[in-house]
């Protein structure tokens, strides 16, 4: 008789199998060729009950099974202030993957529907901030988030159209506020699409976006300019498929040569400094 396997099992095996190649297979590249993880590591993996941070967890735990490399990990969920049928869905998504996290409290909500200006990123600097915290508290020396390859994509383009920069996000990152703590980005390399495709297979429901701005949307999340960016390239792709890896490969072959200005470690250069030489 065949084995009957838990639905837990049942996950871990789409990602070892069905899901191998555009999941799997891209976060451990990431891990290797950023160097995200060091022999003794200590790190936060960071969940906000979405589907990006629940799949990241999950790589991770099946990466720390399989790998030899000797690190720790700690599975945190900050609750910034999340009603209590989402708070619930998030601890029944952990139980369904298999997933033991601490849930640590911290009235962002609270606190941001009472500013003006732009509260999204008012929240995700908060957000930021407390997970640092809570991570040193735990002995860990960094914090893993979901950010994926769409997400680095979609920034380049919008810090282009509307901030008027050429800049993006880095697979990790010293913190300037908690010294010694650094940020590692191990979704890099792996396609929203993906994770998409691997939730709907398992038929998991994950958070869209939990925010008191935008529980009664219909949408369930905000008009943004991400949204617009995201809809921008998924237009451009029916005529280029390659577009956004074509960005994410520019990403890693700036030829800073060509520009006529640019910004490093806080100081503006021009091309004209060496024009001479």
């Amino acid at each position: 008789m065949a084995r009957q396997f838990s639905r837990t099992e049942e996950i871990e095996r789409s990602i070892n199998r069905k899901y191998r190649r555009t999941l799997w297979a891209p976060f451990v590249k990431a891990v290797h060729e950023y160097e995200l993880i060091q022999p003794g590591d200590r790190i936060a993996v960071c969940i906000s009950g979405g589907k990006d941070s629940m799949c990241m967890a999950k790589l991770f735990q099946q990466y720390h099974r399989l790998n030899d490399i000797p690190f720790e990990t700690e599975f945190l969920v900050l609750d910034p202030g999340y009603n209590e049928a989402n708070r619930e869905r998030i601890i029944r998504n952990l139980e369904i993957l298999g997933i033991q996290a601490r849930i640590l409290p911290a009235r962002i909500f609270d606190y941001v529907d009472h500013q003006e200006g732009n509260p999204c990123y008012l929240c995700a600097r908060m957000r930021r901030g407390y997970l640092y915290s809570y991570a040193r508290e735990a002995g860990c020396t960094k914090i893993a988030l979901g950010h994926h390859f769409n997400d680095v994509i979609e920034t380049t383009v919008m810090a282009m159209f509307y901030s008027s920069k050429l800049e993006t996000m880095v697979p990790k990152l010293k913190s300037t506020n908690f010294e010694g703590m650094e940020l590692i980005r191990p979704m890099y390399m792996v396609h929203e699409e993906d994770i998409v495709s691997w939730a709907a297979y398992n038929d998991l429901q994950f958070l869209r976006c939990a925010c008191r701005m935008t529980e009664n949307s219909e949408t369930g999340e905000l008009d943004s300019k991400r949204r617009e960016i995201k809809e921008l390239l998924k237009e451009l792709k029916k005529k280029n498929p390659e577009i956004e890896h074509n960005i994410f490969r520019a990403l890693h072959a700036v030829q800073i040569e060509t520009f006529p200005g640019y910004k490093a470690e806080g100081r503006l250069h021009s091309f004209l400094e060496k024009y001479d030489q």
